[in-house]
């Protein structure tokens, strides 16, 4: 009966304290992870695959089980879009990598004009720089103290500082969590942070 009241007991306190830092690593990227916030902190990546074709089709966002993330009801009915931070389009060498670039810990509540927009010009400039060498990629996420949610609980973020590395050029750029106002990726630019952290 003691072991049956364990098994029963554990997956509640696996979340009952939620941690604000948990790195994740799944070999391609590496994620600094808010439980409390239900969102990502900060990514690093490299370009793996700039030309690469494996298909996308079918795949759907996932949970992990041992990270409380946000999930699909997070992101139903309202303009957020399930943001890859490490882009998808970068790790199509085959499925099973592409594949784990669906796991909601890459996720943000990212709007979906943002997204959709200079969000995604950016990456594409990412794999054209790579087909000319190693592209390494930080993203940090901002959030303040008391950040808006979504009525499900996960934290929307209020802007992303982004630095693309090539050899010893950086370029860096800062985006708000907003309907951008304009397509033009050099509007976005910003001084680069003292250091990739």
């Amino acid at each position: 009966m003691k072991k049956l009241l364990l098994l029963f007991l554990f997956p509640i306190s696996l979340f009952g304290q939620l941690r604000d830092s948990v790195y994740f690593n799944n070999n391609n990227f590496i994620v600094n992870y808010s439980e409390t916030l239900e969102g990502p902190r900060s990514i690093r990546y490299t370009v793996l695959c700039p030309t690469g074709t494996a298909s996308r089709s079918g795949m759907e966002f996932y949970t992990e089980k041992t990270i409380k993330t946000s999930d699909h009801k997070d992101y139903e009915a309202n303009e957020w879009d399930k943001g890859h931070m490490a882009p998808a389009a970068s790790f199509n060498c085959n499925r099973d990598m592409l594949y784990g670039t669906f796991t909601y810990v890459n996720s943000s509540l990212q709007q979906q004009s943002l997204n959709r927009g200079v969000w995604k010009k950016l990456e594409v400039r990412e794999r054209e720089l790579a087909t000319q060498g190693p592209v390494q990629v930080f993203i940090r996420v901002e959030y303040p103290a008391n950040p808006r949610r979504v009525p499900t609980n996960a934290a929307i973020p209020t802007g992303y500082y982004k630095e693309v590395k090539v050899g010893n050029k950086r370029e860096c750029y800062y985006f708000k969590n907003v309907a951008p106002t304009t397509s033009e990726l050099e509007a976005f630019k910003c001084p680069c942070r003292n250091a990739i952290n």
